[in-house]
């Protein structure tokens, strides 16, 4: 049977070898490349073919989710297992609409990540224990008091800001002014928020933030 190849993403080199180590050990895998950036990996998926892409989250200049947007853009057959110290569900939420197949922690027992990488190289779903436990409690705990419809979909607390701002009228520059950024970073988050939430035009902006209760309508 053929081998699981598998590139590593990592910015820390001595993770990256401790992980690349295990791997190897490993019968039924075979480590196909490394990268330490976001832009790394991109390439290495081009030149190696992997099966799967183990992904860190947090990497100087493009991200492990912005990698992972784009390769699965430009290699939708490969699959990608997010692996991160973040057990927040905005980065769950992100990860997976960035098209990742999995999400493992870094606290990880090795046999769990050694099933998470053959889970996702199957063609599986896998998300860690502890993270899917702690999204039922979440959820529950937001049902209990009625607040299950403001999580804004994953948004980042900026990303929430942002869209509200738009939601009352604001321009691009307006809310640069109010949130003291530039019009390029508002343009870049307001694009993120449509990426998210499947919204292409600034109408459906303001009718979702009025039905998350975002702004009313009056507003």
């Amino acid at each position: 049977m053929p081998r699981n190849r598998v590139l590593v993403v990592d910015d820390h080199t001595l993770i990256r070898q401790g992980i690349v180590g295990l791997l190897q050990a490993q019968t039924d895998m075979e480590v196909v490349g490394e990268a330490g950036t976001g832009e790394e990996a991109l390439r290495e998926v081009g030149k190696t073919s992997p099966d799967v892409v183990l992904m860190d989250i947090g990497m100087p200049g493009m991200n492990g989710l912005d990698a992972t947007r784009a390769i699965r853009a430009r290699f939708p057959d490969v699959k990608v297992l997010v692996l991160t110290v973040h057990d927040r569900e905005d980065y769950l939420f992100q990860a997976l609409r960035a098209g990742a197949a999995g999400y493992v922690l870094k606290g990880a027992d090795v046999h769990d990540l050694l099933s998470a990488i053959r889970s996702v190289h199957r063609g599986e779903v896998y998300l860690y224990p502890t993270v899917t436990k702690k999204l039922l409690a979440d959820y529950l705990r937001r049902v209990e008091r009625g607040e299950e419809d403001t999580s804004y979909d994953g948004l980042t607390d900026r990303e929430r800001e942002v869209l509200r701002l738009i939601a009352q009228g604001q321009t691009t520059t307006e809310i640069a002014q109010t949130l003291n950024l530039s019009p390029h970073t508002v343009q870049t988050h307001r694009d993120h928020i449509m990426e998210k939430l499947d919204l292409h035009r600034k109408a459906e902006l303001i009718k979702y933030a009025i039905r998350k209760g975002i702004v009313d309508a009056e507003s």
